[in-house]
C-alpha cells in the first residue's frame, strides 16, 4: 500500500511538473511574439522619423482628412506621392496603436511594394493606397496567428489571392491587425497580443473578430481595411466603431492562399463541407470606399488566380442607379431585443427613406429562434464543440472565451440536465447541446438550412422587395461582455446563414435620451441575459449607432447603392 501511494504521489507530481513546464514554454513563445511585434513597431517608427527629417513639410492632417476617392485622385494625378501617403498613414497607425493596441504586426515589405507600384506600367484602381488586413489573411513571410500560440511557428509561404489582387491594383498592404483568439468572438482579445480597445471610448470593445481593423480605421490609422465575416465579424466592428462595412455573398471574393493557412476555427470551418461560409469584405469610413474596393477586387486578376470565384465584374449601373427602391424593414427580429437607440436608428432611417421617395414595407424575418439555435449554432457545434476545443490544445484560453469553452467542456448528459433544471439561466448555451450525432443528421441539418433559405426568399419575393433595412447589434459593448452574450448576434448571424450580402452604415450616435430609455429596457423577459445586455451597452453616450442594409445573393452593388442612400440621408439629417 505504501509503495502504491508513493507511486501515485510521484505520478501526480510528475503531471504537475509537466503542466508547469508546458505553461512556461507557452509563455515564452508568447513573450517572443510580443517582442517581435514591438521590434517591428520600433523599426517602423524609426523609418517614419527618417522620412519626417527628409520631408518636414508634409501636411499630415490634410492627407488624413481626404476620403479614399479624393486620395486616389490626388495620387493618380501626381499631386501626392505614394511614399508621402504611406509614411503619413504609418505614423498615424503607430499613434492609434499606442491608444488602442490594434496592430498585430507591421508589414515591412510595404516599402518594397512602394517601389514595385512605381514600376507597374498601369496605375491600378488602388494605386498608392495603404491598406490594412486582418491577422488571418495570408501575406507571404508573415504569421497568421488567429491569436493562437500553435500558429506562432509557421510563416505563410505565399500571398493570399486577395493580397495578390490588392497589390496588382497598386495597393500597399502595410499592417496586419489584431483579432480575438480563434476568431470566434465579437470582442478583440487574445493571450498573446492582448485586448484591443475602441478608439471612441477605451472602456468599450471595438467588436470582432475584425476588431483590430475597426479600431485602426476608426482611429484614422488606415483608410481601407479587409476583414472577414462568419457571424458578423465585419459588421459588428463597423457598428461598434462607426464605420461602413460590407459582408458580400461568401463566394464573391476569395482570400485563401494555397499554403500556410492558420489552424484556427475559421480555417477548420472554411475547409469543411458546411453550409455557412466565411466572407471577406472591405471596411472603411464611407460607402464609396467600399464600392471602390469591390470594383478593384472584382477584376480579371481575381478571376484568373481563383477560378472558383464567379467572373462577375462590378455592376456600375446597379451602384449608380437612382430608381426608387422597395424597402422591407423591421426593428426587431423577435429573438434578442436590441437597445432602444438601435431600434430608433431603424425608425429614423425608415422615415428618411420614405421622405426621399422610396417605398417602405413592414417585413418579419421568419423563425429567428429556430435559425439561431437549430441552424447557426448547430453548424458550429455539430460535434459538441470538439473541433473548436482542439484549437486550444497547448494554449492558454483567453478570459473572454472561457464561458463558451467551459460550456463545451461540460459532458453532454450534464448539459441536458442543466438545461432542464436551470433553463432561464443557461439558455445561451443550450444550443451547444444540439449536436449532429450521425452523418445522416448532418446532411439533414444542411438540408434544413437550404429549406430555410428558400422560405426566406419566398417571403422576400411575395413582398416584391429590392432590399431590407434592419438593426445591427450595438452600441459598442464594454470589454469582456461579448463573451457572455454569444446569442446577441442574431441580427447579423441571420445573413450568414442566408449568405446574403449585408452592410452596416453609421447613422447616429447614442444620446442622453437613449441612455435614459435604456434604464427602462427589459428585453424579451427581463431575464439575466437581458440585464447583461443592458450592462454591456450602458455608458455609451456619443458612441456610434448604425443600421444594417441587406440585398439578395450576388447583388452587392445594389446593397452598396442602398447603403449609399442611407449614408447620404443620415448626413443630410
Amino acid at each position: 500500500t505504501s509503495a502504491a501511494l508513493t507511486l501515485l504521489g510521484g505520478s501526480v507530481a510528475a503531471v504537475v511538473v509537466w503542466k508547469w513546464l508546458g505553461k512556461k514554454v507557452i509563455q515564452k513563445k508568447m513573450e517572443e511574439a510580443r517582442k517581435t511585434r514591438d521590434e517591428g513597431l520600433k523599426k517602423m517608427a524609426k523609418a517614419v522619423q527618417q522620412f519626417r527629417e527628409q520631408v518636414p513639410s508634409v501636411q499630415t492632417d490634410a492627407i488624413l482628412s481626404l476620403p479614399l476617392l479624393g486620395l486616389t485622385e490626388r495620387l493618380r494625378e501626381g499631386s501626392l506621392s505614394p511614399k508621402t501617403v504611406l509614411y503619413t498613414y504609418l505614423e498615424k497607425a503607430l499613434e492609434v496603436h499606442q491608444q488602442t493596441n490594434c496592430l498585430r504586426h507591421f508589414i515591412p515589405e510595404c516599402e518594397e511594394q512602394l517601389q514595385e507600384i512605381q514600376r507597374q506600367k498601369e496605375k491600378g484602381l488602388l494605386y498608392g493606397i495603404p491598406v490594412s488586413i486582418k491577422d488571418h489573411i495570408g501575406h507571404k513571410g508573415h504569421l497568421s496567428t488567429c491569436g493562437l500560440v500553435r500558429c506562432l511557428d509557421t510563416l505563410t509561404k505565399e500571398d493570399s489571392v486577395l493580397v495578390k489582387v490588392l497589390k496588382r491594383q497598386g495597393a500597399i498592404p502595410f499592417a496586419m491587425t489584431n483579432v480575438p483568439q480563434s476568431l470566434f468572438s465579437y470582442d478583440c482579445s487574445n493571450p498573446i497580443f492582448g485586448q484591443t480597445l475602441n478608439p471612441f471610448n477605451h472602456q468599450k470593445s471595438p467588436g470582432g473578430s475584425s476588431g483590430g481593423e475597426g479600431a485602426l480605421i476608426s482611429g484614422g490609422g488606415s483608410i481601407l481595411g479587409i476583414g472577414s465575416d462568419i457571424g458578423g465579424s465585419i459588421r459588428l466592428p463597423s457598428s461598434f466603431c462607426g464605420l461602413c462595412g460590407l459582408k458580400p455573398t461568401a463566394e464573391r471574393l476569395r482570400g485563401e492562399s494555397a499554403f500556410g493557412a492558420s489552424i484556427c476555427l475559421m480555417w477548420v470551418i472554411c475547409s469543411r463541407p458546411i453550409p455557412v461560409s466565411c466572407a471577406l469584405g472591405p471596411m472603411a469610413r464611407d460607402v464609396d470606399s467600399l464600392a471602390l474596393c469591390m470594383r478593384a477586387l472584382l477584376c480579371e486578376e481575381m478571376f484568373r488566380l481563383d477560378p472558383t470565384v464567379p467572373p462577375i465584374p462590378f455592376d456600375e449601373e446597379a451602384y449608380c442607379s437612382s430608381t426608387p427602391l422597395r424597402v422591407g424593414y423591421y426593428d426587431t427580429d423577435g429573438y434578442f431585443p436590441l437597445p432602444p437607440c438601435m431600434r430608433r436608428a431603424v425608425r429614423e432611417t425608415r422615415s428618411a427613406l420614405q421622405a426621399a421617395g422610396h417605398q417602405l414595407v413592414p417585413f418579419s424575418p421568419p423563425r429567428i429562434p429556430y435559425v439561431m439555435t437549430e441552424l447557426f449554432l448547430k453548424t458550429f457545434f455539430a460535434d459538441g464543440g470538439r473541433a473548436w476545443l482542439d484549437v486550444f490544445t497547448g494554449d492558454i484560453v483567453d478570459s473572454s472565451l472561457k464561458p463558451q469553452v467551459n460550456s463545451c467542456r461540460i459532458p453532454r448528459l450534464v448539459k441536458k440536465l442543466l438545461a432542464l433544471l436551470l433553463k432561464p439561466l443557461v439558455s445561451p448555451h443550450v444550443a451547444m447541446i444540439s449536436t449532429c450525432r450521425s452523418v445522416k443528421e448532418m446532411w439533414n441539418h444542411h438540408c434544413q438550412i437550404q429549406v430555410y433559405r428558400s422560405e426566406f426568399i419566398t417571403c422576400w419575393k411575395e413582398l416584391h422587395l429590392d432590399v431590407v433595412l434592419c438593426p445591427v447589434l450595438g452600441p459598442a459593448f464594454t470589454t469582456g461582455y461579448p463573451g457572455k452574450l454569444l446569442t446577441a448576434i442574431s441580427s447579423t448571424m441571420l445573413y450568414n446563414i442566408l449568405n446574403f450580402p449585408a452592410g452596416v452604415v453609421p447613422v447616429s450616435t447614442v444620446t442622453e435620451a437613449d441612455e435614459e430609455e435604456l434604464k427602462l429596457y427589459q428585453g424579451c423577459c427581463d431575464d439575466p441575459w437581458d440585464r447583461k445586455l443592458k450592462q454591456a451597452v450602458s455608458g455609451a453616450v456619443g458612441m456610434p449607432v448604425a443600421v444594417q442594409c441587406v440585398a439578395l445573393p450576388w447583388q452587392e452593388e445594389l446593397c452598396l447603392r442602398f447603403m449609399k442612400e442611407v449614408e447620404t440621408l443620415s448626413r443630410e439629417k
